[in-house]
Parts: C-alpha cells; structure tokens; sequence
C-alpha cells in the first residue's frame, strides 16, 4: 500500500501532462507531490498560446481527462480561454493546484545513486530533492524563430505566435506571416479582415480538411448533464474516428487516399481561383506533416488582402520582407508562425543521471525511453510525452493517461522498496527502441520533412500505432524490464524540496 509521504516525487511543467500525473498520483494515495512551473500560472500552451482564433483540432470531448469530464464546454472544439479554466478548475478540483509552485524554473537535474535521489536545480540557486522526477515539459514548449537575414534590422513589430503581442493593433496594418502551420491557419482568418494587407509567407503547403465544429446549446449542457452517457457515448465515437483517422494516415492506403480525396474537395470548393490552388497544393503525401482542421484558412486566403507567397524569404528589411526572385514585400508588423522545436526534449534542461551521464549525450543519435517513458541508466525518471507518444490523428490526452497509470505503477514499484531505485534494462529499451524504427521506417512520416523528425532524419516524436494498443501496453508493468538496485541508505521524506522553495 502507498505511503501518503514516500516515495516524495517532482513534476516538472504545469500543463496538461503535468497536472494530470499529479491527479493520478494523488489519486492513488501518493500526496508528496510538488510541481515546479517556470511561468506564473499553470497551462503550458494553453496558458502561452493567446493568438486570435487559438483552439483545439480535437474535439473538447475527447480533450479532457477521463476522471474529469466537463458538462459545459461552449464548442465542440472549445478555444483556449475555455481550455485554460478547464484545467484551472481540475487542478483546484482535485488537489493539486497548491501543490503547485510558480516561478520555478528548473534548469537541471541529477541522480545521487548513493541516496537514491534527484536533486533537482532551480533558478535562483534553489535544489529540491526527491525521490521520483517526472518532466511533463511537452513537445511543443519551445517556440521556433527562424534565423533570417536581417531579422533584427525590422523596425516594426516582431513576435512569435506563441507569444502574441496583444499591445500590437494590426488594423490598417500590412502583416507579414512567415509559416502555414496549425497556429498560422487559425489567427490569419481572424486578423484578415482588419488588416489592410496580410502576406503569408509559405514553405510548405499543407492538407487542410473541413473542421466539424459546432456551438454547444443549452440544451446540449443539460443534456450531458443529466445523462453523462450521451457525453461519454461522444467521447468514444471521436476516438474511434480518431483511430481511424491514424489508420488512414499509417497502414490502410484506400482509406488514405478517401482523405486525399476530401482535402481535394474542400480546396477546390473554397478556392475557385486555380493559380492560388496550385499554390496551396502540398507536394508530400497526405499525414506526412500535421494535418490542419479549418473551415476559414482557405476563404481567409481568398480575400483580395492576402497574398500567398511561395518564393523563399531571402532576408527581411526594416520595412518588408525581400523574396528570393527579387521581390520586396512592405510589412509593418512580422508574426511568426513557424512552430516549436519539438525533438529537442527537455531542453534547455541538463539532466544527469548515474555516473554522471549526460541525458544529451545518451540522446545524440535522437531521443529515445521505453515506452517514451523510462530511459537506461536514469533511475526513477518518468517522462510523460516523452519521445515516440505524439499523435497524428487522436487525442494526446487519451495517450497522456496510458502514462499517468503506467507511471503510478512505477511510483508503487519505488515505494515497494524503500532505500531502492528503479532503473529500466538496456535490453528492454533498445528491444523497444529497434521495434520503433522498423515501424517507423514504414509509417507515412518517413517520406517527407517534417517537425516529427530530427536532423539526422529520426523520427523522434510519434507513436507508430493506434492510442489502443498503446493503451495495451503501458496498462500493466512488466517488473521484468526493470531493475531494483539497492542504494543502502533510506531516502529522505522529501520534505526538504518544500522548504527550499
């Protein structure tokens, strides 16, 4: 039976991930939890992402923690503002909201094999101890800024999506976007129709399918109310289309191919133009990339304000952007759209784990943790969407809890064995590993570029299967594919890491 005080654990991030390892620990009995979040309020990128018209491609029913269903969403696909108290509300609902501590920003970690412990770096010059270290940092943390010449000679405003400058009034201004992805296709249409001009810079074309979204009427709330199976009978048809949607995208062509064939439809219905169709016709096969839900991207780029431009950004000017063929393209406000670094996990972080063992060294080749989860000589380090655990058709929350149960079990392992810590074998992460890459070398995503690949052309952030099967695997622990080393000493209660703070 758990302890209500050991083993003393530390979440790294206050996001999704985060709050819900820490609702599920502390669910099962394990309260010697603390979260460490670098802002000041919890959210991750719904707490960053403010950009006009930012919202979630999957459905609200399905982007939620099982144990906490919401009964009042005002959209079937809810935006951010709704997102963020959602998570605001769970967090205060289930106890962990003052578990949390703001302000925190953890700059490294490292394993004392001799006690069994991380000690844990703060900025500041804080260190907290504990006994369990579980970064729930995301992949999608880290904004991206391209390097481009001259970027720092722009005179007007400059800003990434992620960190949308709301000081800034884009009526009457000429806007320059540079990027077309999922962030791009949602605030474009909502600045198009104040702005005097919009010029979006694209890279890449990308598949964009209609978005079946709805606002939810009273009627809908009580409802879901006053039968919760409706709600949940919703939530278990969007994730079988969902796993559908995988399939299509993975192993089953025709059905593939049936996708291509909306994506097509769609564009030539919102777009009569034939010139600008050619133009936003992607040159990859269709889940190589992100596939983007909108029903307002094309018709936005239909506006005589907005221009698409394909020709390569030579270098940006302090009042324009200057295109490869010569062209300047006047702007007065630039907005990045260009996404995050998603391969770079747990960056700018340095964690080290027995004998010194740089966690960057152990992933140079790319990342890699058995089940996304444990990594070979990190003992007692539990990531939650680690490496090869992103989705590219279903909800990562419905992953995220795979994790959350599997790393409960972990927890308990280490609270089975006071003075102990546990370390997954080699022999089970590479077997896990080498079944990723051959999986991985045959799924749609080997065949083009993309932010689900690493420079060395690995895919390092999906899961080759459906959210089932994943589901299969992590519901039971296999104490066979861990060790239990004995560290001699007893571990601390981890009370400490709470004062230091």
């Amino acid at each position: 039976m758990a302890s209500t005080t050991t083993p003393s654990v530390v979440v790294i991030g206050a996001g999704f991930g985060g709050i819900g390892v820490a609702c599920v620990l502390r669910r099962a009995g394990f309260t010697d939890v603390t979260i460490l979040e670098k802002a000041a309020d919890l959210g991750g990128v719904w707490r960053d992402n403010t950009y006009p018209g930012a919202a979630c491609d999957v459905p609200s029913s399905l982007y939620s923690y099982s144990f906490a269903p919401n009964r009042t969403w005002p959209r079937r696909y809810s935006e951010q503002a709704d997102i963020l108290a959602y998570l605001r509300r769970t967090a205060e609902a289930e106890g962990v909201l003052d578990r949390v501590r703001f302000g925190a920003e953890v700059t490294g970690a490292a394993f004392d094999e001799r006690r069994g412990v991380w000690r844990v770096d703060v900025a500041g010059g804080a260190t907290v101890t504990a006994d369990v270290l579980v970064p729930a940092v995301g992949q999608l943390s880290r904004p991206i800024v391209p390097d481009l010449p001259g970027a720092d000679t722009f005179t007007g405003p400059a800003f990434h999506s992620a960190g949308w400058d709301h000081d800034v009034d884009l009526a009457g201004k000429a806007v320059a976007v540079v990027g077309t992805g999922a962030s791009a296709i949602q605030f474009v249409p909502r600045i198009q129709p104040s702005a005097a001009r919009v010029t979006v810079f694209q890279r890449s074309a990308p598949y964009v399918v209609p978005k079946p979204d709805r606002a939810y009427r009273p009627w809908h709330h009580r409802m879901f109310t006053a039968l919760p199976a409706s709600q949940q009978v919703g939530r278990g048809a969007t994730f079988g289309i969902g796993e559908l949607l995988t399939t299509a995208l993975t192993t089953w062509l025709p059905l593939g191919r049936v996708l291509d064939s909306i994506f097509r439809l769609h564009l030539h219905v919102q777009v009569p133009d034939a010139a600008l169709r050619a133009r936003l016709q992607p040159d990859y096969r269709i889940g190589c990339k992100r596939l983007l839900f909108s029903n307002d991207w094309y018709p936005a780029l239909n506006q005589p304000n907005v221009d698409v431009v394909t020709e390569r950004i030579a270098e940006i000017l302090p009042n324009g952007v200057r295109t490869g063929d010569g062209r300047v393209h006047e702007a007065d406000v630039l907005v990045y759209g260009t996404g995050f670094t998603a391969t770079d996990f747990l960056a700018p972080m340095t964690i080290r784990g027995l004998g010194g063992r740089d966690l960057n060294e152990e992933w140079a080749d790319g990342a890699r943790a058995h089940l996304g989860i444990t990594v070979p000589g990190f003992p007692n380090l539990f990531l939650v969407y680690g490496p090869n655990t992103n989705l590219g058709g279903n909800s990562i929350i419905a992953m995220m809890e795979g994790q959350f149960g599997y790393i409960r079990d972990l927890v308990r392992l280490v609270a089975a064995r006071p003075g102990s810590y546990v370390d997954v074998k080699r022999t089970a992460a590479d077997r896990f590993d080498t079944e990723m890459r051959a999986r991985l070398g045959r799924s749609v995503w080997a065949g083009c570029d993309s932010w689900y690949r690493g420079e060395n052309g690995r895919i390092t952030t999906n899961w080759p299967g459906l959210v089932r099967e994943y589901r299969e695997r992590t519901a039971r622990l296999d104490v066979s594919e861990y060790a239990v080393v004995e560290t001699g000493t007893a571990t601390e209660s981890g009370r400490e890491r709470a004062d230091a703070l």
